[in-house]
């Protein structure tokens, strides 16, 4: 996650030209706000995360709600907003949803001269389309792009996306990000960095970026309760990565339900139940079958050329984080 308040610039031939686009570049490039969090030493994401985080956000609404990322607001306990021009106001984070990535904040200050950005239409978006992809800062932190892909995504921490944006050129400071299309209208928020290789096996950095056509669904929830109105999915506080074998155990969270069930770093998962287990996408999604948080979760490991039959008494991730201090 880049600094929004380094003193940086994206190389001029990767910035946009206002000419190109069909819109009012500069306003809709000002709705992206710079964003900082602090997060309580003792907060269970401080390990992964760290207690000072920087990115970025993008005003959605005339009264003052900012999309995020959820990772740079989860747990914080104070929100801080730059607009242009250097203004700072307070906010709070108000909503995180652990399904799609999507975070909230609710400015607690006057945006002034700023005209909140419109949700687009992300489900029409197709591979080969030029974007944008911009941190706060205006043109100069902003990167002319394209849609290289739109597929799944499945990452360690027990997340999945059935579909996600991936750009390219790679914006250096993609967290929170605010990917624009020709319209002029918020398509997704930048989640992540990749690494990808080419047919010719070169390799290729690209963003992943969270299509708002997931937030369509939810947003009322989010405003309403902080979280989407529905029993959780199972947690096992597991953090698992793909090699050329299969599915491996990296890590468990401490105090977690696999920590608690015996699951330990280098165990090849193998099966959840009867489903087998070949990719991070399978896994995930076979244990989300199981129920609801609190469902018992039947995993199948291989240690030391053993086949293990475990049973993880999931939880709900929302025990283990700090809750917002007011809603």
């Amino acid at each position: 996650m880049a600094s929004s308040d380094e003193d940086w610039e994206i190389p001029d031939e990767l910035q946009p030209d206002p000419a190109e686009w069909s819109f009012p570049l500069d306003r809709a490039l000002g709705a992206v706000v710079g964003l900082k969090s602090l997060v309580p030493e003792d907060a269970f994401t401080a390990r992964s995360l760290g207690t000072e985080r920087q990115g970025n956000g993008v005003l959605i609404r005339a009264d003052g709600l900012v999309l995020t990322i959820g990772y740079l607001v989860a747990e914080a306990e104070s929100v801080w907003l730059t607009a242009a021009g250097g203004r700072v106001v307070p906010g709070h984070a108000l909503a995180f949803d652990h399904e799609s990535g999507f975070g909230l904040v609710q400015v607690l200050g006057r945006l002034e001269g700023i005209a909140a950005l419109e949700l687009g239409d992300a489900d029409r978006v197709r591979p080969g389309e030029r974007a944008l992809l911009a941190a706060a800062g205006g043109r100069a932190r902003t990167v002319a792009c394209v849609i290289a892909a739109r597929q799944p995504f499945a990452g360690y921490w027990e997340y999945a996306l059935d579909d996600a944006f991936y750009t390219a050129p790679a914006h250096p400071s993609w967290g929170g990000a605010a990917l624009i299309g020709e319209d002029g209208r918020l398509l997704g928020i930048g989640s992540l960095i990749l690494q990808r290789r080419d047919q010719k096996g070169r390799k290729l950095d690209l963003n992943m970026v969270v299509p708002v056509s997931g937030l369509r669904p939810i947003l009322d929830d989010l405003l309403a309760y902080g979280r989407v109105n529905r029993p959780a999915r199972p947690w096992l506080g597991l953090y698992a990565t793909e090699d050329e074998e299969g599915v491996v155990a990296v890590s468990v969270a401490p105090g977690g339900p696999s920590e608690r069930a015996g699951v330990r770093q280098g165990d090849r998962l193998v099966a959840v139940g009867e489903a087998r287990i070949e990719d991070l996408g399978g896994l995930w999604r076979a244990v989300w079958s199981c129920g609801v948080a609190g469902a018992r979760v039947p995993l199948a490991v291989m240690r030391d050329g053993r086949r293990r039959e475990l049973v993880i008494e999931s939880s709900d991730r929302r025990r283990f984080l700090k809750a917002p201090r007011l809603h």
